[in-house]
C-alpha cells in the first residue's frame, strides 16, 4: 500500500501521535474505494443499543444479523465499520483483517431519563478484536457531561499508548440547550471544537442548521454567511483547528435518497472529510443500500 501526498498530510497534522495511532488513522485513510483521498464513509451500527432491535432492523429483517454489516461495508468499499462490543464480537474472526473495525465503547438506550451513556467496551476488548479505533460519544450541555469527558480522557490516553485511534461523537443536548438548538450553527462547531480539545483524531457531528442559539455568539456570527449547507459544514471543520482535525458528519434520521446525496455534497464542497451513515444505509434492502453507498463514493470522489 502506498501513502497518498494527501493521506501524509492529514497525518502530519497529529503532531504528538506515535506509529501505532498513525498507522491504524491510515489504515482507515487508506481502505475501500475512497483509500487515499482524504474521505470517508464509515458504516456505524449502534442503533441496536440506542433504538432498540425492533426499531433499528425490523425494516429489512437480515439486518438483524452482525455478519450483514460487516459484508455490506465491505462489498461497498467503505472506510471502516463501527458497532458496540457484540456486534464487533460476532464477526470479529470471520471479518478480520478485510475491514478497519471501531469499537464504540459507550452506549445508552431509549428507555433512560439520564443525557449520558456506561461504559460498554474497553481498549483491551479494541485490541483483542483487532480494532483501528474506539469510539465515544459526549453530550455537550449534558448535566452529565464533565463525567463523559473525564472517562474518554482517561480512555483515549490507554487507546493512544497501546497505538489505537480514538473518534469522539459529539451531540450537543441538555442544559440550557433547546432543542432548535441542538443542530445550531455556533452549537455544532462549539461541540466539534470540544472533541478536537479533548484530543480526537476523528470527530463526528450533525449537519447543522443556520440558527444560532448563544445570545453571546450571536455578534460573533453576524459577519458569517451561513445561508448553504456547505458553507455551514465549512465552519465546523475551520472550528476543528482550522482542519487539521478529521470530520465527519452523520447520516441522522432515515430520510429520502435525494436528501442523503445532497448532504454528501454539501459536506464534500464544505471540506468536510465525509459520511458515518447507518440507518439510511441499512434500513434498505441490501442491493438498494448498496446502490446508495456506490453513489455516495462517487459524489466524494468528485464523479457528481
Amino acid at each position: 500500500m502506498t501513502m497518498t501526498p494527501i493521506v501524509r498530510q492529514i497525518l502530519a497534522n497529529y503532531e504528538s501521535d506515535n506509529p501505532g495511532v498513525k498507522a491504524n488513522l491510515a489504515r482507515i485513510l487508506m481502505q475501500g474505494r475512497l483509500g487515499g483521498t482524504g474521505k470517508l464513509i464509515i458504516l456505524p451500527v449502534d442503533q441496536g443499543f440506542e433504538h432498540g432491535p425492533a426499531r433499528s432492523f425490523a425494516i429489512n429483517e437480515p439486518a438483524y444479523d452482525p455478519h450483514y454489516h460487516f459484508q455490506i461495508a465491505i462489498d461497498a468499499g467503505l472506510s471502516a465499520y463501527a458497532a458496540p462490543l457484540g456486534m464487533i464480537e460476532a464477526g470479529a474472526d470471520t471479518f478480520a483483517g478485510q475491514i478497519p473495525t471501531i469499537l464504540k465503547v459507550n452506549s445508552s438506550n431509549s428507555w433512560s431519563s439520564s443525557i449520558n451513556q456506561a461504559v460498554t467496551g474497553t481498549v483491551e476488548d479494541a485490541l483483542r478484536l483487532g480494532c483501528s479505533a474506539i469510539g465515544f460519544t459526549i453530550y455537550p450541555g449534558a448535566d452529565d457531561v464533565f463525567e463523559m469527558m473525564e472517562e474518554i480522557r482517561e480512555m483515549s490516553a490507554e487507546a493512544k499508548a497501546a497505538g489505537i485511534a480514538t473518534v469522539i461523537w459529539s451531540y450537543p443536548r441538555g442544559g440550557q440547550l433547546s432543542k432548535e438548538g441542538e443542530l445550531a450553527l455556533d452549537v455544532g462547531a462549539y461541540a466539534a471544537h470540544m472533541a478536537a480539545l479533548l484530543g480526537a483524531h476523528i470527530i463526528k457531528v450533525k449537519l447543522p442548521t443556520d440558527h444560532i442559539e448563544q445570545k453571546d455568539a450571536k455578534k460573533a456570527y453576524e459577519g458569517l454567511d451561513a445561508s448553504t449547507q456547505a458553507k455551514r459544514v465549512a465552519h465546523v471543520v475551520k472550528s476543528c483547528f482550522n482542519g487539521r482535525r478529521i470530520v465527519v458528519f452523520s447520516g441522522g434520521a432515515a430520510k429520502g435518497a435525494d436528501a442523503v446525496y445532497q448532504d454528501a455534497r454539501d459536506i464534500r464542497d464544505g471540506g468536510g472529510n465525509g459520511s458515518i451513515i447507518g440507518r439510511n444505509t441499512f434500513q434498505r434492502p441490501r442491493e438498494d443500500a448498496i446502490a446508495m453507498l456506490d453513489r455516495l463514493v462517487a459524489i466524494y470522489q468528485g464523479a457528481e
